[in-house]
């Protein structure tokens, strides 16, 4: 697998990534000499698009246990002070 310079990489997207696609290569992205990411051809590119719906679901669930942590602490709060004049004055 070849290197390719962030630089290089952003001077010629393009082609790069016609020779990916079309040749399936694969390349090793480097920033200042040093590896951070493979550029690769996918396999099955809808498996990717069933990821990305898992991972939405999981960040949408993630929110609504915020939500629900929020509500219940809403309810149980027991201070002269609402949380937000709380915030605010650690804030200063």
């Amino acid at each position: 697998m070849p290197d390719i310079g962030m630089r290089e990489l952003k001077a010629r997207a393009s082609e790069i990534i016609r020779t990916v696609r079309e040749k399936r290569a694969q390349y090793v992205v480097t920033h200042r000499g040093r590896p951070v990411a493979i550029l690769m051809p996918l396999e099955n590119p809808h498996a990717l698009s069933s990821t990305s719906t898992a991972q939405t679901e999981s960040s949408e669930s993630a929110w609504d246990e915020l939500n629900r942590l929020g509500e219940e602490i809403g309810r149980e709060w027991r201070s002269e002070k609402s949380s937000l004049e709380i915030l605010s004055e650690t804030r200063r």
